[in-house]
């Protein structure tokens, strides 16, 4: 396990960087990490570069100072990429390429690392639960967490196990989970308004993709769409479909369910559940030059929609043929 601290010793700038289209443990881990260092460098410059989170969101501690001008020349002493590799962090590219040091901390097993330092965990539920690991493998280090640090992780953790139902919950995962609970934090309130609660805008385009929703592959395939022209029609935008895979998921019968959501004109988000670890999505995906894990994984993909649904069609096929 990598000392965070000390490879951010002597820095007098670092930023942390997440990927594009942030969900729950992107802003869980980034900013957890980013309470974390303030404590331990407060008069080193540390910035975080994410996309603006959803505002469900917007009570966590630093999310209002969120770099939002990619156009300084700064080079950084430390880049931290965290929850992706440097390629998904969008304008924050250009300072991964220009740092003086790269440290890379995930959980996806499709990271195969090439930073200057690479901390993956695969069997993590989430990137928030490497974060937290890192921050209290030291007394010292663990003594900085209070109750903001606390539910921040927390809020990554329960993001990406699904509120620790999905299959990447360990007893490890429980157990961080008791310990940061009992800082003392409303945490049903945190479930209900980050993960389960929906605007009405949210809920008339999930309500749109379930009836939209079809069958491939003798049923075991459930695919559905929401267009530009839907999202305009709707006043909605990308952050607004957060949460319909998972809907499409647990459809009775389903093995696997894929999203598909117009990003532009001929060009296509692409995100799958598989409902067992018999059919792994993150080799779908990287076919594709995406990533995640076997059971939840996204790539994007440029042509019409019904050739997008085509390959990735194909790529199932292969799948579900090697696991018979």
């Amino acid at each position: 396990m990598i000392d965070i601290v000390k490879e951010c010793e002597g820095a007098k700038t670092i930023a942390i960087a997440g990927h594009v289209n942030p969900d729950g443990d992107c802003v869980g881990s980034v900013m957890a990490l980013w309470q974390f260092l303030k404590k331990v460098y407060p008069g080193v410059q540390i910035d975080t570069m994410i996309e603006q989170p959803p505002a469900i969101f917007d009570f966590v501690q630093g999310v209002s100072q969120i770099v939002t001008d990619y156009t300084t020349d700064t080079v950084y002493d430390v880049m931290i990429v965290v929850d992706t590799v440097p390629d998904r962090c969008g304008e924050a590219i250009r300072y991964i390429e220009t740092a003086k040091k790269v440290i890379n901390i995930d959980h996806h097993i499709s990271n195969h690392g090439g930073c200057d330092v690479d901390h993956i965990v695969p069997d993590a539920s989430s990137a928030a639960e490497v974060v937290y690991e890192l921050i209290t493998q030291k007394e010292e280090y663990k003594k900085l967490i209070d109750k903001e640090m606390a539910q921040t992780i927390y809020i990554g953790i329960i993001h990406d196990s699904g509120v620790m139902q999905y299959s990447n919950t360990s007893p490890k995962t429980l157990r961080i989970v008791a310990d940061l609970i009992g800082y003392g934090f409303d945490f049903p309130r945190l479930i209900d308004e980050t993960f389960y609660e929906k605007t009405q805008v949210q809920s008339r385009l999930l309500g749109k993709a379930l009836m939209d929703a079809y069958t491939l592959m003798d049923g075991r395939v459930m695919v559905s769409a929401t267009d530009l022209a839907t999202l305009k029609a709707y006043g909605a935008d990308k952050k607004d479909l957060s949460g319909i895979v998972n809907q499409l998921r647990i459809i009775k019968g389903v093995d696997v369910a894929v999203y598909i959501y117009e990003t532009d004109e001929n060009a296509y988000k692409v995100s799958m559940r598989s409902c067992s670890d018999d059919i792994d999505v993150s080799k779908v995906s990287a076919h594709f030059g995406g990533g995640g894990h076997v059971r939840a994984a996204g790539c994007n993909l440029n042509g019409t929609y019904e050739e997008v649904v085509q390959a990735v069609k194909e790529q199932l096929a292969l799948q579900m043929e090697d696991n018979r």
